[in-house]
């Protein structure tokens, strides 16, 4: 089977796995006889191109690179919104990249949905459908035989939900814990070094890590709403923002990192959710001092890693990138990947 690709958002992620594409076409072919073809991208502020035969990426990508808009393709139809791109198009296959926000899921939610109401598999790294409806959104495309990958949403092209999915599978997942932010990481391993809480805030926003506004990072928002993916995906449990405990790291001091290094020590923000005896959740976004024995502590820089505890093997870590334009478009690469393995071979 050949897949037909539509993206609905051409931003940093999607360019990052066209780059892939476009410079492993070969290898992926040849090894996992992965044979596609992009036929539409649609973009809110980059326009939108559809030719069902297929779009030429690396002309495509020139046209980027140069500040151009898609509407200068100079061929195929244009002025497509997504719902359209989503609909009216040939793909079978809909990479769904858009800027969306985490707490409603939108407009994201509606893309998929739609996609699935059309019958057409869905790939996206957006956070907000996952957060809000996963189970649902799984069941849909369970009972219409389609796709729904979602790898790059909790630790970007680090594999955490494969690893459950396949690698792990057969095994009781009991609890995880994890250092689920790389911008907070980044700013307690600079304050070990000495710096203040403001000056690492400073530097990981001179480096792209942290935001003009920090406080999805720096107040736990984002690794809050990995904790709630990873409890309803992984330990198969319902839950939503307000059943998690959240703190940030805004109040640790040069003292207290001071502190823990004389106790032989070191701060981290851990995400995490334990299954209770009684069925309920403890799931928590907290700082903890961790020894130095842990191998959460020995996590640094602008690094991730998430420790599930199994029945069968006991802990088992993964480490790795959480963000990045060729490290979130590779999440979208291992879900490509896995779809062509399941309906296509």
């Amino acid at each position: 089977m050949h897949l037909k690709l539509a993206f609905i958002g051409f931003g940093v992620v999607g360019q990052g796995l066209i780059e892939i594409l476009l410079e492993k076409k070969n290898l992926l072919e040849k090894k996992y006889n992965f044979k596609y073809t992009v036929v539409a991208i649609s973009d809110f502020l980059k326009g939108s191109v559809y030719d069902k035969n297929g779009l030429d990426l690396e002309k495509i990508m020139d046209l980027i690179k140069q500040g151009k808009k898609l509407d200068e393709y100079p061929t195929g139809i244009k002025n497509m919104d997504s719902i359209s791109t989503i609909k009216d198009t040939n793909a079978d296959t809909i990479i769904e990249v858009t800027y969306t926000d985490v707490k409603t899921g939108e407009p994201a939610l509606t893309h998929i949905k739609t996609a699935f109401d059309c019958n057409k598999n869905v790939i996206s790294t957006n956070k907000g459908p996952v957060i809000k409806e996963s189970l649902n959104l799984i069941k849909i495309a369970k009972n219409k035989n389609l796709y729904y990958g979602f790898e790059g949403v909790v630790l970007s092209g680090t594999p955490a939900i494969n690893l459950f999915r396949h690698t792990l599978a057969g095994t009781v997942i009991k609890d995880f814990r994890g250092i689920l932010n790389g911008t907070t990481n980044y700013i307690l391993t600079r304050m070990e070094e000495g710096m203040s809480y403001k000056d690492a805030l400073k530097k990981a926003q001179q480096l792209g890590y942290a935001e003009a506004d920090p406080t999805g990072d720096v107040e736990g928002l984002d690794a809050l709403g990995k904790v709630v993916i990873l409890t309803n995906i992984v330990l198969g449990k319902n839950i939503s923002w307000e059943d998690v405990k959240r703190k940030g790291i805004t109040e640790i001091t040069k003292k207290d990192i001071e502190i823990a290094r004389i106790e032989g020590k070191r701060w981290k923000l851990i995400g995490s959710a334990e299954v209770k005896e009684n069925g309920n959740i403890d799931a928590k976004v907290w700082p903890e001092k961790l020894s130095i024995n842990d191998p959460l502590a020995g996590i640094s820089e602008a690094t991730n890693a998430l420790t599930f505890n199994t029945d069968e093997l006991g802990k088992v870590t993964i480490i790795g990138p959480g963000a990045g334009k060729r490290e979130t478009g590779f999440s979208l690469l291992i879900d490509l990947l896995e779809l062509n393995k399941k309906f296509c071979n």
